[in-house]
């Protein structure tokens, strides 16, 4: 990571409030990396990883789902470079046989404290649904947002699993090969 793009900061009243929320739990959880504020925005995965100098999938993003059945926020944490397969994850999460839905940023904001481009797997202000992407754990070091668009922190797939509680899940759309014709 190049000091341009991102800068290391101990807890600070200056850090916006969902920030400091994330601090506090990850202290409180006893995860050893504080959060770092990016330079730019990185509203997405792309962003994040271009930031951070790290390939696009160590950005565990974070997608907020609505189960209709009872209005619950689902979070699924996954690897940047893939995309969530929603059968699989309502299959999970929906044994009622209920459905998904997709969350508008004011289910997001309410549901979880967070702005979409900046929902941390951990310090909701509801507990949701979570579920990790068993992809992420190709990778020895992963990013997740800290509460805000700037902010990230460093973790590894096994230190999400128990910040989160989560289990871990394959989540994700099969990529589709092209077989070759004649």
């Amino acid at each position: 990571m190049s000091e341009a793009s991102a800068t290391e900061n101990s807890p600070s009243l200056n850090w916006p409030a969902p920030v400091r929320r994330v601090v506090d739990e990850l202290t409180r959880l006893g995860h050893p990396h504080t959060p770092v504020m990016l330079d730019d925005a990185a509203r997405t995965a792309q962003q994040a990883a271009d930031a951070l100098g790290v390939a696009l999938g160590q950005i565990a993003k974070s997608i907020i789902f609505r189960r209709k059945s009872d209005d619950v926020a689902v979070l699924v944490v996954t690897s940047g470079d893939l995309r969530v397969d929603e059968k699989k994850v309502q299959a999970l999460v929906c044994a009622d046989g209920g459905k998904l839905g997709r969350a508008d940023a004011e289910f997001v904001k309410t549901r979880t404290g967070f702005s979409i481009g900046g929902v941390s797997p951990v310090a909701h202000a509801l507990p949701p649904v979570t579920l990790i992407d068993k992809e992420l754990f190709r990778f020895d070091t992963i990013w997740a947002a800290a509460g805000h668009p700037h902010a990230v922190f460093r973790l590894s797939p096994d230190e999400l699993v128990v910040l989160t509680g989560a289990p871990v899940c394959d989540v994700t759309v099969v990529a589709t090969q092209e077989l070759p014709h004649g």
